[in-house]
């Protein structure tokens, strides 16, 4: 048997790969595209949008039609039963004025909440003349008004007292108006600075864990909602209900006017851990964002609330707000103020 030569396998060389001859990767339609905050856009633009002059005048026709056909049948009804049953007859009458006492109580309070907003922007109007127009005297009456403001509430005691006590010792226009604005307004800035951060944790929180997008929106709206009107009682101006949306829907008017809906500087960083997190968790990247542009309302919502433009003070960023609120998802001490 005659043996078999070896045989001898050459590995061939590699071709040449030239990279810039190279065709370029297919596309993966499949990806994901990156965080956007798609439910606080569209939660934000919703609440701000405008009825035709049409619409407007249709619905309240319709809500006053309802009123005054609820009002003729509550009062045949009440008419009727006294003269069948007399005596059930006075008890739905008595249950009937509670009914429109309430509602008159109602709208006094609505009315009340109104003009404690007004006042608010009265005297914002008014402290930025001042910076524009230094005066004594008119540095004074407004630091007045601000103590007349703020003298009735509890918490505020001191700082008015402390205000009150070393106002007279700053005779320069612009030193009363600095002075006032840190002592009133400091404590009231970090308090607001709070319920911006837990809003903006609870948007992110609700984003990552809702999955339906009609749910995470309608959450991430009244999640908003609430967050200025804690932001309007902080300063001074408790809101009803219809007070709270007229807030609500002038912050959002605000933003959308200026473009405060789109990136900006303040936002790059938390872009960036959302498109990081959102290659592990989709969600929770966008909750991020999410997260984000309420922070920015929240920041928005400040500053129409605030008797007093910034000045003496630093204007909160939504950067900073977003990097406590992100971290106050993982540690608790970062709700201890520092």
């Amino acid at each position: 048997m005659t043996p078999h030569k070896p045989l001898l396998i050459e590995d061939p060389l590699p071709p040449t790969h030239d990279p810039a001859s190279a065709p370029p990767p297919p596309e993966d339609d499949t990806a994901p595209p990156g965080p956007n905050g798609r439910a606080m856009q569209l939660a934000l633009r919703a609440a701000g949008r405008r009825l035709p002059l049409w619409a407007r005048l249709g619905w309240s026709a319709l809500g006053g039609l309802v009123v005054l056909g609820a009002s003729v049948w509550a009062w045949d009804f009440v008419t009727g039963l006294m003269a069948r049953v007399p005596a059930l007859g006075g008890l739905a009458l008595g249950l009937l004025a509670m009914a429109g006492l309430a509602a008159l109580v109602l709208a006094v309070r609505e009315l009340a909440a109104l003009r404690r907003l007004r006042r608010l922007d009265t005297l914002r109007k008014r402290a930025t003349a001042a910076h524009l127009a230094p005066s004594p005297q008119t540095a004074e009456a407004l630091a007045r008004d601000m103590l007349a403001l703020y003298t009735p509430r509890p918490e505020m005691r001191w700082p008015c007292a402390r205000l009150a006590e070393i106002l007279p010792d700053h005779l320069d226009a612009p030193a009363k108006l600095d002075i006032t604005e840190t002592t009133l307004l400091a404590p009231l800035d970090i308090e607001a600075r709070r319920e911006i951060e837990a809003a903006a944790r609870q948007v992110a929180l609700l984003t990552a864990l809702i999955p339906l997008p009609l749910i995470d929106v309608l959450a991430a709206l009244a999640t908003n909602l609430r967050m200025i009107r804690r932001i309007a009682e902080i300063y001074g101006g408790r809101t009803g209900g219809l007070g709270s949306l007229r807030l609500a829907r002038g912050v959002i008017l605000h933003l959308l006017a200026t473009g405060a809906l789109a990136v900006g500087e303040d936002m790059m960083s938390t872009l960036a851990s959302g498109s990081m997190l959102s290659k592990l968790s989709r969600r929770f990247g966008e909750g991020v964002v999410n997260g984000a542009l309420t922070a920015r309302l929240g920041v928005a919502a400040l500053e129409i609330c605030r008797p007093m433009p910034f000045h003496s003070q630093p204007r909160p960023k939504t950067s900073a707000l977003m990097r406590r609120a992100v971290s106050g998802l993982f540690d608790s001490d970062s709700q201890k103020p520092t």
